[in-house]
């Protein structure tokens, strides 16, 4: 289906918005001194890959809305799929590292610093990333080896792992059952990780007063929404593909607003419920505008006035 010009310069416009949007985030967390905890790392960190997971899908996404056929090379269309299923498998690791860190923050406050160190740090992202490439590299490695006979026609937004199996000339069996198997490890690994952080966390809670109740609430509760909105949706796709009810329009346009919501509105929430990061987010409009000003009064003390 052709999408008009008028409606892909509105998608355009709001990939644009996301991207400036994420990328501001980061530039706030790095330019702002007040904003130097691990939380705020690993923020920095999950922003990069929401930025990197979105721009691997959707670009090619919105030429392929306006061009008919749209084409991409082999090579591309499995680094596509690889950097799809990595960077998805690689945020729900950072979203389990932070869950670790309002642990740490919570049940052991005095302890925090000595505990989330900037070796630490680097070891739980570093432990993210690599399990990422862990539960992605079996799977694009046997899909990669099985022939194609062609029409190499992928029907999906793009190169989508089940869809692009349906393409193989050979027995997929195997491949299914990997891949899902390790969708399993990924999203139960991650998600039982992050529930024991939150069940230990509810105990520290329930010992403390009302006051103390609240301040442990407030500094889990971007987090806490950001899981339960990640964990939802990807269980909806999962259940997606695998009931036969759905018709695959349908399902492309599940996965789309997956891949492309979710990411969108982690930066809201954390931007929302974080009030250091929107005092940061408000100081760093103020630098700027005062450096704009400045700027364009040093230009206009340098022009020579013109006598008359």
């Amino acid at each position: 289906v052709l999408w008009s010009p008028a409606s892909l310069n509105k998608q355009s416009i709001s990939y644009c918005t996301f991207t400036l949007t994420l990328w501001l985030h980061v530039n706030v967390v790095l330019t702002d001194p007040t904003l130097s905890s691990a939380m705020y790392f690993f923020l920095r960190n999950l922003s990069f890959v929401d930025i990197v997971y979105t721009t691997v899908t959707i670009p090619n996404m919105l030429s392929g809305l306006l061009i008919a056929p749209n084409t991409i090379s082999v090579p591309g269309c499995f680094f596509q799929m690889y950097f799809f299923i990595q960077l998805a498998v690689t945020g729900r690791g950072i979203l389990t590292v932070m869950a670790y860190d309002r642990y740490v923050a919570i049940c052991n406050p005095l302890r925090y610093a000595a505990i989330m160190t900037q070796p630490v740090r680097l070891l739980l992202i570093t432990a993210a990333w690599t399990f990422g490439a862990f539960c992605t590299l079996p799977a694009a490695a046997m899909a990669w080896h099985r022939p194609y006979c062609g029409p190499n026609v992928v029907r999906h937004g793009w190169c989508d792992p089940s869809s692009v199996r349906r393409l193989a000339c050979a027995n997929t069996s195997v491949d299914s059952i990997l891949s899902l198997s390790f969708a399993m490890v990924a999203l139960l690994t991650t998600g039982a990780l992050i529930l024991t952080s939150y069940i230990l966390i509810g105990i520290s809670v329930s010992k403390m007063n009302a006051a103390e109740r609240l301040k442990a609430f407030s500094t889990c509760a971007a987090h806490l929404t950001v899981v339960t909105i990640s964990y939802g949706s990807a269980s909806f796709v999962y259940i997606s593909y695998r009931v036969g009810n759905f018709a695959p329009e349908v399902r492309v346009i599940v996965a789309v607003l997956y891949s492309a919501l979710t990411p969108f509105l982690n930066p809201i929430i954390y931007s929302l419920r974080n009030k250091a990061l929107k005092e940061a987010i408000r100081r760093t409009f103020c630098r700027s505008r005062r450096t704009a000003l400045s700027t364009r009064k040093q230009n206009m003390n340098c022009c020579p006035s013109s006598s008359l």
